[in-house]
């Protein structure tokens, strides 16, 4: 996502499901489509809460990335811990991580449960947003196929009830997904100081996650 701007890991579209069950529904029209990293619309409406300007290498005289958590919120959960985020870091060539200045694990806002993401890039930080502590997403449409199929190469399970859909995780398996999807995606964004247009952004980070997340999580060469 570019310096200025920003894309998201996102999950949903407006719009709430009138009359509420115990969790909200939310339509999936563009669940898991990320966000338009150089949009000039949607730039005001992804900037983050708490914005952590890129440094110099005088105003960083190391590399090293920090970390900074805020409660997730009633209701719900970090999907992964610090150390956790540290551990994948390793696994990453360090040239990559040290273009990496913040690693947030963002508190769950109002305006974030009306259009939530899973995680996102604004300059040299990434941030990653909290889930419902259920471990469960409720929709009232359909994913499609790709959807269905990035759920499924991580361990979600999409079932089907009553006009409703619902995307399960199990702690285990919603890991992997943060640390070898959402995070490697969003470094990818922060890597890429070339393209300009959001297909091209986009496609690059999707192929960033698949070669240096997905792929080698699972010892692929």
């Amino acid at each position: 996502m570019k310096r200025s701007s920003t894309n998201s890991t996102s999950r949903t579209i407006p719009g709430l499901r009138a009359g509420r069950r115990k969790t909200a529904s939310r339509p999936v029209a563009t669940f898991r489509q990320r966000g338009n990293g150089g949009a000039e619309e949607k730039s005001a409406f992804f900037a983050q809460e708490d914005w952590h300007p890129p440094r110099s290498d005088n105003e960083r005289p190391t590399n090293e990335t920090r970390f900074i958590v805020q409660p997730a919120g009633p209701k719900f959960v970090h999907a992964v811990t610090v150390a956790e985020v540290r551990e994948r870091l390793t696994l990453l060539p360090q040239s990559i991580v040290d273009q990496v200045e913040v690693i947030q694990l963002s508190r769950m806002t109002r305006k974030r449960q009306l259009f939530p993401c899973y995680g996102m890039q604004w300059g040299a930080s990434v941030y990653l947003y909290p889930i419902e502590e259920s471990l469960i997403e409720t929709y009232i449409r359909p994913p499609t196929p790709q959807q269905q199929i990035e759920a499924r190469m991580f361990g979600g399970v999409w079932s089907e009830a009553d006009g409703e859909w619902t995307l399960t995780w199990t702690p285990e398996t919603l890991k992997d997904f943060y640390l070898n999807n959402v995070l490697i995606h969003e470094i990818g964004h922060v890597l890429d100081k070339r393209n300009t247009r959001t297909e091209d952004r986009e496609r690059y980070a999707n192929w960033f996650a698949i070669e240096y997340g997905y792929r080698a999580s699972r010892g692929r060469k």
